[in-house]
C-alpha cells in the first residue's frame, strides 16, 4: 500500500523528542538499555536503540528527560542493528 494513502490510527498526538532514554528490568538477567528518544505522547514513547531482543508485553523501568516510571513494550521495528520500540506507560 502506498504510505501516503495509509490511514493514521493513532489515538493521540505524538510529538518529536530527542534526548537520552534508559530502560532497565530486573529478573534472572538484569539488563539496562541506553537509547535515544524519538517521540512522546500522553500515554507512551518511542525510543531508538540497538538491543534486538526486547519482547512485546515485557515491562520495564524507564527514565528520560520528561518522565520516569514503568512501561510495557508494545511493538518493535528491527532494521539490521537499529531497533525502534514503542512503549505504553503503566496505568495509561
Amino acid at each position: 500500500m502506498n504510505p501516503a494513502l495509509r490511514r493514521d490510527n493513532r489515538r493521540e498526538p505524538r510529538f518529536a523528542a530527542d534526548g537520552a532514554v534508559r530502560v532497565w528490568f530486573n529478573g534472572p538477567k538484569p539488563l539496562e538499555i541506553q537509547g535515544r528518544l524519538v517521540d512522546v505522547s500522553a500515554s507512551g514513547f518511542r525510543m531508538a536503540h540497538n538491543y534486538t531482543t526486547l519482547e512485546a508485553g515485557q515491562t520495564v523501568n524507564f527514565r528520560h528527560l520528561d518522565a520516569s516510571g514503568r512501561a510495557r513494550v508494545v511493538w518493535n521495528r528491527i532494521d539490521g542493528t537499529r531497533v525502534e520500540t514503542g512503549f505504553l506507560l503503566e496505568g495509561a
